[in-house]
């Protein structure tokens, strides 16, 4: 009978390690074909991107058109997109259970207009981009090979995951961004290796298959770890943390007060073309347009205006406020680029370094994701200055509170104690919410 028993134990385990090793293996091949996806529309993108750009600074005219531009995409969103106009936050809807599909057209649709807003001027990034179209290639991948429920969640995570590493060249920062930007104090452990497979994949096919490169930057000399230059790090990043709380505040109040005032959306773009516009005549620069990548090279290698940071984040506001497709992220980029190169006047730091700092630290505060950001600093300017890299993450995590560019971004743990958070509590529900416990206070006051 003992016999019997261990020879059934030892099997059992055969069994388990088997499905483990299956499991792995369905992993790295499922990995692998989101990734091969994400990395080639990436590819494909970041090829288009260059294009329209280049074309648009030879062109000066092209800016005169962002008006019909926008419409134009706008009218197709309508008539064809369904519930593509989510973007972003119709793939964490559906990692959370939503019931809805993201459909395949999701994909040349951002695609089609994004490069639209980038060829007539709009200032947008390319992040959402990447990982809508990442999204909707995964939800068509995973349909063709017909995966339950919970394989679905995990391969719509290899397509932020796929998405994003590509787009940047970071496929660390991609792997963890997947898993982080899901709920604020949580991670799913369980989607790890599919997301960093999807990564990794997505990532060498833009660069090594596709031979699409990415932009690197040098953060300079990193200063000695003291007292002093720890305080300053801390100012620093308090501001990029504030300033990323600006730039999400202000993107919903847009977006809000354009629908309030034109209800239909292709007027509400046409308008937005048109404020856009205005604003570049009455600054007579055309500095703040397009993804920002002169202003975030500006900032690591020359001075940059006090108020730079501050023009780029109320055009980016007022062009995805308006409903023009494209990312925050890069925008971010610049946004925290130019404040940190003007911070180190005031600072006594050097530029380069700070410029570092706000270039991650913007964009942690913004999108919730400290990890992935950090580790997105040490990909993109070295280890050097990892201890000060972290500080600025956390730091600017920490003041950013419950906001952020995702309002279906769950809030799995809060950052600080917030009594009475219900379960699904999103960003977005999250003002209500507080909005009510205040009322019901004051009723009882």
């Amino acid at each position: 009978m003992e016999k019997v028993t261990g020879k059934r134990s030892i099997d059992d385990e055969r069994l388990r390690h088997m499905a483990r090793m299956y499991g792995l293996v369905k992993w790295i091949i499922l990995g692998s074909g989101a990734g091969l996806l994400t990395g080639t529309a990436s590819a494909f993108f970041l090829v288009g991107l260059d294009y329209v750009t280049g074309l648009r600074m030879q062109q000066p005219w092209l800016l005169f058109f962002l008006p019909l531009g926008g419409a134009l995409v706008s009218y197709l969103y309508i008539a064809f997109g369904k519930n593509s106009a989510k973007g972003n936050n119709l793939i964490l809807e559906q990692i959370h259970g939503g019931a809805e599909t993201i459909p395949l057209r999701m994909a040349p649709l951002v695609l089609f207009g994004t490069l639209v807003t980038h060829l007539f001027g709009g200032s947008a990034g390319r992040e959402g981009t990447a990982v809508q179209m990442g999204g909707s290639l995964s939800e068509w991948f995973g349909k063709l090979l017909r995966v339950n429920a919970a394989d679905r969640k995990l391969l719509l995570i290899c397509g932020i995951s796929g998405g994003f590493g590509s787009i940047f060249g970071t496929p660390l920062a991609g792997t963890v961004f997947g898993l982080e930007v899901l709920a604020i104090g949580f991670i799913s452990h369980e989607a790890l290796i599919p997301a960093f497979v999807a990564s990794f994949v997505g990532n060498l096919v833009t660069t090594s298959f596709w031979g699409v490169a990415h932009l690197h930057y040098d953060a300079g000399e990193i200063p000695g770890l003291s007292g002093t230059v720890l305080s300053k790090v801390i100012v620093a990043s308090i501001l990029f943390g504030l300033t990323s709380v600006l730039f999400s505040e202000l993107t919903h109040a847009l977006k809000k007060g354009y629908s309030r005032l034109f209800g239909n959306p292709v007027l509400k773009s046409a308008v937005g073309g048109i404020v856009i516009i205005g604003l570049v005549y009455l600054l007579g620069t055309r500095d703040y347009l397009g993804l920002g990548i002169p202003l975030i090279q500006q900032s690591f290698y020359s001075e940059v205006s006090p108020s730079a940071f501050v023009w780029k984040l109320l055009f980016t506001s007022l062009t995805l406020g308006a409903g023009f497709q494209g990312g925050e992220v890069t925008p971010l980029f610049a946004i925290g680029a130019t404040l940190g190169n003007a911070l180190s006047h005031f600072l006594g730091l050097y530029a380069p370094f700070l410029a570092a700092l706000g270039f991650i630290a913007v964009f942690c505060g913004a999108t919730n994701t400290p990890i992935a950001c950090f580790l997105m600093g040490i990909e993109l300017f070295g280890s050097g200055g990892a201890i000060y890299m972290f500080i600025a993450c956390i730091v600017s995590y920490a003041v950013s509170g419950h906001t952020g560019i995702y309002t279906s971004q769950l809030i799995g743990t809060p950052k600080w104690s917030v009594p009475n958070v219900p379960k699904g509590t999103t960003l977005g529900s999250f003002k209500t919410l507080r909005k009510n416990m205040r009322n019901q206070e004051k009723d009882r006051g």
